[in-house]
């Protein structure tokens, strides 16, 4: 039974070490906040640790991890807005001094609908096919999305010059 759990451990610290950089910046394009997206990423591997979730393949682990840190940010944000109007007092805004190109930076401020559909696309290297359904949309609904955040991006980066 050691030889169990030590092999458990083992594969759980590989996906975590495989992963982890991913489901953080996923958090921070959410959170917007440094520490409530180390807190997020940390509440997400301990929902993989205590399902006893198993994948078919790195690829089935990576979806599950971006779908279930996309669920597990927006839960957070309504339960932190929902505080927030309760004690009146507002979450920090600014990222907290965390240092992430300038392309990200400007995908972080999209609109939500926006923010996963670019960041899956071209950070993660997903096709539109592949990345609507670890959406569950449809192909042309991601491909919208993916169409007009590009056209934000644009007149943001049109803006700054």
């Amino acid at each position: 039974m050691g030889n169990s759990l030590l092999r458990t451990d083992r594969e759980f610290f590989e996906l975590y070490e495989r992963h982890v950089d991913m489901v953080f910046r996923i958090c921070f394009a959410f959170m917007k906040n440094q520490a409530e997206a180390e807190d997020a990423v940390q509440d997400v591997f301990v929902k993989l640790l205590t399902s006893g979730k198993r994948f078919d393949g790195e690829a089935h682990e990576k979806a599950w991890l971006i779908v279930t840190t996309a669920n597990h940010c927006k839960n957070r944000i309504r339960r932190l807005r929902k505080e927030r109007e309760i004690v009146g007092e507002g979450m920090e805004e600014e990222p907290g001094g965390f240092d992430v190109d300038e392309m990200l930076q400007v995908i972080l401020d999209l609109p939500e609908k926006y923010k996963l559909p670019l960041y899956l696309y071209y950070y993660e290297g997903y096709s539109c096919a592949e990345a609507a359904k670890i959406l569950r949309i449809s192909g042309t609904a991601f491909r919208t999305r993916l169409k007009r955040g590009r056209e934000i991006l644009k007149k943001d980066i049109a803006l700054e010059d």
